[in-house]
């Protein structure tokens, strides 16, 4: 296939759908397997963000046990991954590591965000020419995208994951390791229900 982006990589970050384990801070305006639908609706959105443009090469990185091969029924079938560390700033700096060793530029992205499109990660893409990090700002604190051209270990490190603290220790990680950056409009992440008012819910309402 031919990239737009051919020395690039973009990295999905997905937990396994399993009942009782993900979006639990959307209960109890959701319920469980209403959780559970909500999380897998974002992961398959996600999955075709990454691959309906065809900007560049992609992986999916996974946490936890697929029993119900939810995974392998994503079309096309990603280059599945499994992520290792003991936190989220670990896990992530693993995976991107691993992609450095053989592409020049790696975005990661999670998948609670359905607001990023192909246009956000061209021009994260765009911008990883020009500067060493890309930073996607999340309205809640944290960030949706990170994009780097050094796996740098200290941008990851002692970072108080999943508090609004976390894009400021990262900036203050950024500044002190004098490294480029480039920051992208801010997005929302849909982790509690005051954030369902940015989704169809439609189709998650009816489990």
């Amino acid at each position: 296939m031919n990239y737009e982006f051919p020395e690039a990589l973009l990295i999905q970050f997905a937990k396994a759908p399993q009942l009782g384990q993900v979006k639990t801070r959307m209960q109890p305006v959701l319920s469980t397997e209403q959780s559970l639908a909500l999380h897998c609706q974002l992961v398959l959105r996600t999955h075709q963000t990454l691959h309906r443009e065809g900007l560049c090469y992609s992986q999916l990185w996974i946490s936890g046990v697929d029993d119900g091969g939810f995974f392998q029924s994503l079309d096309p079938l990603p280059e599945i991954k499994q992520q290792e560390g003991d936190d989220l700033g670990e896990r992530m700096h693993t995976a991107i590591t691993a992609g450095l060793g053989k592409k020049s530029a790696v975005v990661l992205i999670g998948s609670d965000c359905p607001a990023i499109n192909g246009n956000y990660l061209r021009t994260a893409l765009f911008a990883l020419k020009k500067v060493d990090v890309v930073i996607g700002p999340a309205a809640d604190g944290g960030y949706v995208l990170i994009g780097m051209k050094k796996a740098e270990q200290k941008i990851f490190a002692d970072v108080d994951w999943s508090t609004p603290r976390v894009l400021q220790q990262t900036y203050a990680r950024l500044q002190a390791s004098k490294l480029s950056y480039f920051e992208l409009p801010v997005l929302n992440d849909i982790d509690r229900p005051e954030d369902l008012v940015y989704l169809d819910l439609s189709p998650i309402l009816q489990q």
